[in-house]
Order: structure tokens, then sequence, then C-alpha cells
């Protein structure tokens, strides 16, 4: 096809004209004649250009055209849905007819987008109205009503038959089961507001790998989890690679059956959690599980019973504590023994870690890396009885713990520190440690140290 340049003085010949012209139009002015090349353009082959553009100026695409906006849509995989009438009215299926992802969160309340009061929890927030204030749970009125949230999960299950990520809040064990039915390839699922009934739904997802449920948020809604559900749950998706349980109920027998039934189950993560004393003794039962979060927890386990329940997992190798309560003596005994096998520890902002709490980590003999944060109880001796009892010790750090100081540092705990791979030494900012460090090749085996 032969194509003029633009800034020829001659009219641009084109294959695609118009043979009338209007009377006022300038016939040697360029922009009179220009016609859209990328209607020469299969969509196909547009939607591999559009492809290629990085996302910062893949997203203004859709101000071109009607038709660059129909096929900016079709590329768009992820989305967060804010206004549940949007997803009632089918105009997001037409809008965005390739979504894998689609998160209803944010728009499953019944909220106004003209207010300026924000109401936010750590997993989620929502602008409401001043008369939902006085009311202690502000989401049980403020959520969308169930049937509302069915018929949407109902369209959307329809609408988009590859979906493979969903967020939302409420709902019934119907709306589940309609998901479930039409995408048969979703694997990620988050749901808030969660209760027994609703799990029974959730059993239906045969290929679910990552499941999040929050059934309680203190302000926001109280729902109930229970060993039923959990026992429900375990039995109907036994592909679970990740399990989060955020302000939910149960005791050994649901964690037990999750262990039992779930055996691809790496990772454990519980925040906020309402369980019953002795759940502890379940984890073994969870004889592939890599990594156990505990976050955001008042307790660990109150009542762990005796040492001959308590095993080590086999296979975990990191535990994460963040934000949470370690005062009570049985439990944090209990959770090292769990965690014998561990090679990661990371202790993040933990109440009641001092250097008592601390020694029973001598039952983590092979952990290779630690990290404290915000341990502000916790000594320079009660770090070193500790460390030199770890012999594959890789990597350390410590950050923001006030009462860990460079004057009590031993010449024992400084040779541990010399043969260390990687070393961050930041307890407060009065360190002179890390500074003194630069130039020392420390994080070699074998350097000099201090």
């Amino acid at each position: 096809m032969r194509l003029h340049s633009l800034s020829s003085d001659s009219p641009i010949s084109s294959p695609i004209s118009s043979p009338v012209s209007s009377p006022n139009s300038n016939p040697k002015s360029p922009v009179s004649n220009l016609i859209d090349l990328t209607l020469l353009l299969s969509d196909e082959l547009l939607l591999r250009v559009l492809s290629k553009l990085p996302d910062s100026q893949r997203n203004s695409n859709f101000l071109v055209c009607k038709r660059w906006l129909h096929l900016q849509g079709r590329l768009v995989r992820s989305l967060r849905v804010t206004d549940f009438d949007f997803l009632l009215s089918g105009r997001l299926f037409f809008r965005f007819p390739k979504l894998n992802h689609v998160d209803l969160v944010s728009g499953c309340w019944v909220s106004s987008r003209n207010s300026s009061i924000l109401l936010s929890h750590g997993v989620l927030s929502m602008h409401i109205d001043p008369w939902f204030l006085p009311s202690l749970n502000v989401g049980e009125k403020a959520v969308l009503e169930n049937e509302l949230i069915d018929r949407g999960l109902k369209g959307l299950a329809s609408g988009c038959p590859d979906l493979r990520k969903l967020g939302l809040v409420g709902g019934s064990e119907l709306g589940l089961l309609n998901v479930a039915k039409e995408c048969e390839l979703l694997q990620e699922l988050e749901l808030h507001k969660c209760s027994d009934s609703m799990l029974q739904g959730i059993a239906a997802f045969k290929n679910l790998q990552i499941l999040k449920l929050v059934g309680n948020i203190d302000g926001f809604y109280s729902s109930v989890v229970t060993d039923i559900g959990l026992t429900i749950l375990a039995r109907g998706c036994r592909r679970l690679v990740k399990l989060e349980l955020s302000g939910c109920e149960g005791s050994f027998d649901g964690i037990k059956a999750i262990g039992q039934c779930c055996q691809m189950l790496e990772e454990l993560t519980l925040c906020d959690h309402r369980m019953d004393d002795g759940w502890l003794a379940g984890l073994p039962y969870c004889e592939n599980l890599k990594t156990l979060k505990i976050m955001s927890c008042k307790r660990i386990d109150a009542n762990p019973g005796p040492d001959e329940y308590l095993s080590s997992c086999p296979a975990l190798e990191s535990l994460h504590l963040q934000n949470s309560q370690l005062r009570d003596k049985a439990s944090v005994r209990a959770l090292f023994m769990t965690c014998g096998a561990a090679r990661e520890i990371l202790i993040r902002d933990c109440w009641g870690l001092d250097d008592d709490m601390f020694s029973f980590a001598n039952n983590c003999w092979r952990v290779k890396l630690l990290l404290l944060e915000g341990c502000s109880l916790l000594t320079t001796e009660g770090l070193e009885s500790v460390v030199l009892q770890w012999k594959e010790l890789q990597s350390l750090e410590v950050v923001s713990c006030k009462n860990i100081e460079d004057s009590c540092i031993s010449p024992a705990l400084s040779e541990v520190f010399s043969v260390l791979k990687n070393l961050k030494w930041r307890p407060d900012t009065k360190s002179l440690l890390s500074s003194s460090l630069v130039g020392t090749c420390m994080g070699k085996k074998g350097g000099r140290f201090f």
C-alpha cells in the first residue's frame, strides 16, 4: 500500500477516502485528509501491539477511540470493583471480557462514595456514612444483603468462566456453589464475614489452592468459624497449598482434620485466632507444612497440654511471629517445641519476648536465619545464650532492640559474628558496630572480626 508523507503539500491518497469533501475544507491541508491507519489492522494484530506497551502507557489507550476502548478492556486481567451495581448491570463483562481476577471486597458495602469518613482495619477499608458510626459492629449494617451478593456472583460465574482469583464479603452457600460450578479453574479465594454454613460452598472448589478466611473483625462484624467448618473445608479442598485463618475459632480437631486431609498444605497463617486450648498439638499432623505464621494474636495456646502430646512438625522450615503476645511461658515453650525443625525464625514487634521466653528457642537447633525486630525486652545476654547453641546459624538480623547493646558483646559472640554470611546489626541508633564493619570483609566465612 502506497502511503504519502504527511508533511507533503499534496493531498494524501488513500484507498479509504470520502469522494465528497466539505466545501469549507482546504484540499491542500493534510489534516483534512487524515485517516485512522489502525483500521487496516485486525483486532488480533492490534491487541498484540497494545499488549507490548508498558503499563504506564497502556491505561491511557482507551481514550483514543471506542475501538481502542473495547480492545483495551480485553487486555485487563485483574480488576478491583468498588461499585457492586457495575457487576449487577452486566457492564463488567462487556467492558472486561477476559478477567481472571476480580476483587469485590471494596464493593460489597452500602457506602457512600461521597463520604469523607474512611473506616479502615488491617484487612479492609470502606467509606461510611455518619449514621453508621454509633453502632459497634458497623459492618453488620453496612454489608450488602446476601441475596444481592449471590445474584452478583451468579452473573460473575457466567460472565467470567476463566476466573482464577476472587475476593468478596458476605454472600451465602448458594452464591459460592454457582461460582464453583462455572469457574472450575478458580485457584485462589478470599472470603470475609465467613461462617460454617458458607464453608459448605467453599468445599465445592475442587482445584482451590490458596484460601483466606476472615471470620471475625472487632468493630466491623462477627461470624463464627468452628471445627465443624474447618472439617468441611478439609474434606472438600484437598489441594490447598496456602491457608489463612483470620478471626476464626477452632481447636485441636479442626487443625488435625486439615493436616490429615490437606496433605499438600505448605503454608498456614493464623491472624487474631480464637482457637481453643490445645490446638498446637494438631500442627504435627500437617506433615508437609513448611511455613507457619502467627500474626496479631493475643495469645498462642494458653494450655497446650503435656509434652507427650507435642511433637515437632517434620517439614517445617520457617516460623514467623508478628505483633503477637508472647507473655505465657507454657505457650511459648510449646510453640518452639512444635517448631523444633525450623530453619528460619522471624520475630517482629512481639510483646513479652524477654530472655526467659527466648531461651525456649534452644529447641530449634537447626536455625540458619534469625531476624529480631522491635524486641525491646531482649538483652544481649539473652541473645547470646541462644545463638551460641546454634551451630548452623548463617544469617542474623537485629533491628530496633534497644536493650541489645554493643558494649555487652562477648568475645564468643563476636567470634560467631565473624563467620556469618549475613549480619545486619542495628539494635538502636547508638550502635557503632554497623559502621565499624564497613570494609572488614564481614559476611565471608573466616573474615576478621571487630
